[in-house]
């Protein structure tokens, strides 16, 4: 275990420039890089972006370890089970909604890299482009293995159970109704919390530009997430000898080599490319106070933009706890076609657009310009329903909406838990025009 005692500490503030040490004077003071570095360590700097990126949008970090990452066997190229992350193949894209009931969890000993499910993959991670989709279920730690993703960031939402995230910058323990981010290249595993026997949870790959804040625009300086609300993890370094995995996704593929050495081996870094985590409680919810439903980008998290201003390669939102009070207002999600595509996932509690069939731990896409809504039996209720001020307080749900449509992989397509005639809930929607009545 890491000998930091600080592990459960956190420093605040979103890819600002952070600095730790899990040993004191470990950080050099004024270079980055001295001819000897304290105790003896090895200086080795992680680069998210190019070296000559404009300084607003610089990422790196430099990292003081016990051992360099190169102290490692060559790659091999992993023959995965159908379960693992699948390569970017053509898949073919397919308008109809689709829903999947919870992936269920192992009856056999499976870790987080074991346990996870490509469902969909949007663009094209050759060209860092896009995001892949995937959900996972574990009942094991990752004790002697590792993993790095070096096609895109981790956006990691958890489900059921509790999860200790531990990377090479520190610890980051994650329940319910919080995310974890790690950034491309970061070296991680993830363990269950002590005295919990199981976890399930879904994963964003976001290939494209990080995650980051939207603008606020004419909500003015506060509201949504804010920046000091998030979290990232003091150093926390261990000194372990073994034989270890190091497990890497790297063009669609998984690849591992051997270590000698475990390699959450920083004693002490500065930068600003690092883990982060965030509670969804502390999300500052804006809504209407008048009349009309707002568009779901009120509720953005976090924001991954594309070359088109204003249009996002991947948006994370979600639809928390929040006051109803709209005037003569039809309150659930209205109708509607989007170009955007999506992909809705439930934490907790209700959605209240789908009155059935929409469980937590469960999943659903929509594609680009494919009508969906509200179910037949949502919007009776909610067509009939006294408008008076109405509290959701049993709900967490959330979506990564694209602008690049959504490829559902073969194991999600022909999974067991996908609802067959998921299009089934909006047939009861019968004509109500009566040309005499106005």
């Amino acid at each position: 275990m890491p000998t930091s005692a600080g592990e459960l500490d956190y420093m605040t503030g979103f890819h600002n420039e952070f600095e730790t040490e899990a040993l004191p004077g470990a950080l050099p003071r004024g270079r980055n890089s001295p001819q000897r570095a304290p105790y003896g360590l090895y200086s080795e700097q992680l680069s998210g972006t190019a070296f000559t990126a404009p300084r607003e949008a610089n990422r790196r970090s430099w990292l003081y370890r016990i051992q360099p990452s190169v102290v490692q066997s060559e790659y091999r190229r992993i023959d995965a089970p159908v379960q693992q992350p699948p390569a970017n193949e053509q898949l073919p894209a397919d308008p109809n909604p689709m829903r999947w009931d919870p992936l269920p969890l192992p009856d056999s000993p499976t870790h987080f890299i074991d346990g996870l499910v490509a469902y969909c993959i949007a663009g094209d991670l050759r060209e860092q482009t896009g995001c892949a989709v995937h959900l996972y279920a574990c009942n094991r730690d990752m004790t002697d293995s590792f993993f790095y993703d070096a096609d895109g960031e981790l956006l990691i939402v958890l489900q059921l159970g509790e999860l200790m995230v531990r990377t090479e910058m520190g610890c980051l323990a994650l329940v319910p109704g919080e995310i974890v981010v790690i950034p491309r290249g970061v070296k991680f595993q993830v363990c269950l919390a002590e005295g919990v026997h199981a976890a399930r949870g879904y994963v964003c790959e976001n290939f494209g530009g990080f995650f980051r804040l939207p603008e606020l625009g004419p909500i003015g300086a506060n509201g949504l997430a804010g920046a000091r609300d998030f979290l990232t993890p003091v150093a926390a370094y261990e000194q372990r000898s073994g034989k270890f995995t190091q497990l890497a996704k790297f063009q669609g593929r998984l690849w591992a080599c051997t270590l000698d050495h475990s390699p959450l081996d920083v004693v002490a870094w500065h930068g600003n490319y690092a883990p982060y985590k965030y509670p969804l409680a502390r999300f500052n919810t804006i809504n209407t106070v008048s009349f009309d439903h707002t568009d779901p980008s009120i509720f953005t998290v976090l924001h991954s933009p594309s070359a088109q201003p204003g249009t996002a390669n991947v948006d994370f939102v979600i639809f928390p706890p929040r006051w109803l009070v709209a005037e003569d207002t039809f309150r659930p999600p209205y109708f509607h076609r989007n170009v955007m595509s999506e992909f809705m996932g439930l934490i907790r509690g209700v959605y209240d657009a789908k009155a059935e069939g929409f469980q937590p731990g469960g999943a659903s896409t929509h594609n680009c310009l494919t009508p969906h809504g509200p179910d037949a039996r949502a919007f009776e209720s909610a067509t009939h329903a006294p408008l008076q001020p109405t509290y959701l307080s049993d709900t967490l749900a959330f979506m990564f909406e694209s602008r690049y449509c959504y490829r559902v992989t073969a194991q999600a397509l022909n999974a067991s838990f996908r609802q067959r005639g998921y299009v089934q809930v909006w047939q009861g929607l019968q004509s109500r025009f009566d040309p005499g009545l106005r």
